[in-house]
């Protein structure tokens, strides 16, 4: 039964990141927006969702490892296996902004999460407090320089989306995100289940079995517009999706219920992971093809995600 969800739930993310994609491309159109802004707003708040339902139920059920290793294992997955992989089946090109605004802020969120578990071993409901208002500054700044953008031009972008009215629209995110939803709960029960049976640590299937669960909606999402051609999408997704995690998904569950540090490896293993392969995509931008994420690249990306998972199954039943 378990590898029945498992199963259904694929499918339902494939089907989800389909609409989403959609309904993302629809949008850029109608509010004249660049597509890497609505790939860090909408589909990412809404590829975020399953993260934020997990982390909470995990939080007031007792289970903080649970509540931080989904987020943390979960934006490791999204460079490492997400960007990794659908670098390899299409180069992505990074523009100016991302490295002037996205990238530093996702690094920044990243660094004042570990900061706010190595001071006192605990984030607290003003710590979550302070990530949601720099998210919401983000989005602010965000929102308002693409507002002196000029229309979209992309010859690659199926031209009838623009003819979409805004109903159509509503109704594929509402299916794009339903699916997603329903998609995430299905895999992510039949993961830990299968998981707990094989008798690996709360911690360990957070930061694999769940974390990958609820970053295949990412996956779909970034793989099916990568298939596309929105390469900004796909890129503008998975480090919207990071930068929400931190900053809503922790953010809101802090509020609700302080997040309390279980484990030493959060901070010596996890978190160094998470910080590390976020900071391997500046160094790798700047090899030759400048500003391009080429196959090789993302090759190394998936590689380093890879050796974390070997890793932790090496040292499972230490954790």
């Amino acid at each position: 039964m378990d590898y029945l969800l498992i199963a259904i739930g694929f499918v339902l993310l494939v089907i989800g990141g389909e609409f989403l994609v959609k309904s993302s491309v629809g949008l850029s159109f109608k509010l004249k927006l660049s597509k890497m802004v609505i790939g860090l707003t909408v589909v990412s708040f809404a590829t975020s969702a399953p993260e934020l339902l997990v982390s909470i139920k995990a939080a007031l059920g007792g289970n903080p490892d649970i509540a931080s290793g989904n987020v943390i294992g979960s934006n490791i997955a999204n460079i490492g296996l997400v960007l990794g992989l659908t670098a390899i089946i299409l180069p992505m090109e990074f523009d100016r902004d991302f490295f002037r605004m996205n990238w530093p802020f996702m690094m920044l969120l990243s660094f004042l999460m570990y900061y706010f578990l190595w001071s006192d071993a605990v984030i607290t409901f003003f710590e979550g407090f302070i990530l949601i208002v720099l998210l919401l500054i983000f989005l602010f700044v965000l929102l308002r320089k693409s507002r002196g953008t000029s229309a979209i031009a992309n010859s690659e972008v199926n031209e009838q989306l623009e003819q979409a009215s805004y109903f159509k629209i509503i109704i594929w995110l509402l299916i794009g995100g339903s699916a997603l939803f329903f998609g995430s709960k299905f895999l992510v029960n039949g993961s830990v289940n299968v998981a707990e049976n094989l008798g690996i640590s709360k911690r360990t299937i957070a930061v694999t079995m769940i974390a990958v669960g609820t970053s295949v909606p990412e996956l779909a999402a970034s793989i099916i517009s990568a298939l596309k051609g929105e390469k900004s999408i796909s890129l503008g997704n998975l480090i919207g999706s990071n930068i929400f995690n931190i900053g809503s998904v922790i953010g809101v569950t802090a509020m609700i219920q302080p997040i309390r540090l279980e484990s030493d490896l959060v901070l010596t293993n996890d978190m160094v992971w998470m910080i590390s392969i976020s900071a391997l995509i500046l160094p790798l931008a700047l090899l030759p093809k400048f500003m391009v994420l080429s196959r090789y690249k993302g090759f190394l990306i998936f590689l380093s995600y890879i050796v974390f998972l070997l890793l932790l199954v090496v040292n499972k039943f230490n954790s």
